[in-house]
């Protein structure tokens, strides 16, 4: 049996940008004190979404925001289901108390990977605010989590995957969806 795999592209490069200036400006509107702002990024993309977005804030603003990782491996309710990968190490470099934390993740599916990040989130302290921002939303909900800034909607089938890609990162960048299609499906 043989798998073939379709890539679709959802964002370009020059999409991605333009979404990514957009998301900014939103960060700047809604958030009234930017000190009071850390960008927390979830492994593995939302740590290299957050480094974007941190030069894009500074770009706008002028201001240099903090910013952290979170990793909510050993938070999760699914590990038996997802495994356990290679942690990277949480790291939130100033006291969390009357701070906006903005969760940073590349794709919002079921929603347990945030509700992980916010248990692990709350073991370091109790922030004024947390928000959520996520380049892609694909649906399928299992929580009651939405994204207070979102790039684009994009509906998937269970057997699709939705992959952000950095310059920085992957030497390409846009977004994009992979349909994984399966011997049984192609005949």
């Amino acid at each position: 049996m043989s798998n073939k795999t379709k890539r679709i592209v959802i964002l370009t490069e020059l999409e991605l940008k333009k979404t990514l200036s957009r998301l900014t400006s939103e960060i700047i509107k809604k958030v009234k004190n930017l000190d009071k702002l850390l960008l927390v990024g979830i492994p593995t993309r939302g740590i290299a979404l957050a480094e974007v977005l941190e030069k894009e804030l500074f770009l706008k603003t002028g201001l240099k925001i903090r910013k952290g990782i979170i990793d909510p491996t050993f938070y999760r309710d699914d590990q038996n289901r997802v495994g356990t990968r290679l942690i990277k190490a949480t790291d939130i470099p100033i006291p969390i108390e009357r701070k906006e934390i903005l969760l940073i993740d590349d794709v919002i599916y079921t929603g347990r990977t945030i509700r992980a990040a916010i248990d692990a989130l709350y073991s370091w302290g109790r922030p004024q605010k947390v928000m959520l921002l996520v380049m892609v939303d694909r649906g399928h909900r299992e929580l009651p989590i939405q994204p207070d800034f979102c790039g684009k909607k994009v509906p998937t089938n269970q057997n699709e995957s939705i992959n952000l890609r950095l310059n920085h990162v992957d030497n390409e960048e846009g977004v994009f969806l992979e349909h994984t299609f399966f011997s049984e499906d192609i005949s």
